[in-house]
């Protein structure tokens, strides 16, 4: 997947700020750590987890009568905890709600500095997005933040949300992710199935390749990550293995992790293969000399049996970007063939 191209002349669909600063988008999220915010032990415990995203929860995981007191929960921890490593991400009430506008002035004042995105539940329209994008604008400016480095994350999470997903993903130039949130989504198309994750009974194949697919589709047009959403059958690390690998094989970035065992799983099956990963280097080695002055200038080349071309080199940047940022080490180096 190539860089996001930063949106430093054009203004955002909101009519924020137009300067948005250079922001890694595309960063690791390979396993994307649900933890309730108003839960300390579980908060300080998180910190810990090999975890690329860790996003600390003001909405399902909290009761309504714990959401006030969690808003401060989390400030104080991602003001004094260490998060190295991690992207650092809050998700708040949605819009239909009472909660969503104290839950962004709260954190974002008390802790903007060291937050990295939003993250905002069952996103049905563009215009819910431009709403949080104009509120994280004012409060940036008023506290003197830098404008545009805080993130959103939108997660569909039914019908209308998915008619509307392609809309949603480019109504910011702050959004990095696009969030599949099964369980609210099975809901309210009256899926017959109370397993969240696992196939309904009756049906002969995938039930949610479609949702999917809308849902990578819209985030690769706009150079977006897609995330697919958690397995509820916490204890059962097979088959949050299997279901995590059909997302992973359609091209998903990661994936939700709600339990310390699925965090391993979920990154390993969201990298590549070593081998898959050392073949990619080599592709990109070999192309890169072929179509070089020594290499003959030539637009394709043999690797050992097989043909590469400039198709080849562009598959290549996409297994080798993510073996490079799950920190992967080459086993294999190129050899200029002789003569």
């Amino acid at each position: 997947m190539t860089a996001r191209p930063s949106p430093t002349t054009a203004p955002s669909a909101s009519g924020s700020a137009a300067h948005l600063p250079s922001v890694d988008r595309l960063r690791p999220r390979r396993s994307c750590l649900a933890v309730p915010g108003s839960n300390p032990r579980f908060l300080e415990k998180a910190q810990g987890l090999p975890a690329d995203q860790v996003f600390l929860d003001l909405e399902d995981a909290c009761a309504p009568l714990a959401k006030p007191e969690a808003r401060h929960t989390i400030v104080k921890f991602l003001n004094e905890g260490d998060w190295t490593g991690k992207t650092r991400v809050v998700r708040v009430n949605d819009w239909t709600t009472e909660w969503t506008y104290r839950d962004v002035v709260t954190v974002v004042e008390g802790a903007g500095p060291n937050l990295d995105c939003i993250m905002l539940p069952k996103v049905q329209n563009a215009e819910q997005v431009v709403a949080l994008d104009l509120l994280l604008t004012q409060i940036e400016k008023t506290m003197g933040f830098e404008v545009g480095r805080i993130g959103i994350e939108a997660q569909i999470e039914n019908a209308q949300g998915l008619n509307n997903v392609n809309e949603i993903a480019k109504a910011s130039p702050r959004i990095e992710t696009i969030i599949f949130g099964p369980a609210d989504f099975m809901a309210s198309i009256n899926m017959k199935s109370l397993v969240v994750g696992e196939q309904p009974p009756g049906y002969p194949a995938d039930a949610y390749h479609y949702i999917l697919m809308r849902i990578l589709m819209a985030a690769r047009a706009n150079d977006l990550q897609a995330i697919d959403g958690p397995y509820l059958q916490i204890r059962n690390v097979d088959g949050f293995r299997e279901v995590a690998g059909r997302a992973a094989a359609l091209g998903f970035d990661g994936k939700w992790v709600l339990h310390p065992g699925q965090v391993d799983a979920a990154n390993e099956v969201f990298s590549p293969s070593q081998e898959d990963y050392d073949h990619a280097e080599l592709i990109l080695d070999a192309y890169e000399y072929c179509t070089s002055e020594a290499g003959g200038k030539k637009g394709s080349a043999m690797l050992g049996d097989e043909m590469i071309d400039e198709a080849s080199r562009k598959m290549a940047l996409v297994v080798a970007g993510k073996g490079r940022a799950a920190g992967m080490r080459r086993t294999s180096k190129f050899e200029i063939p002789e003569g």
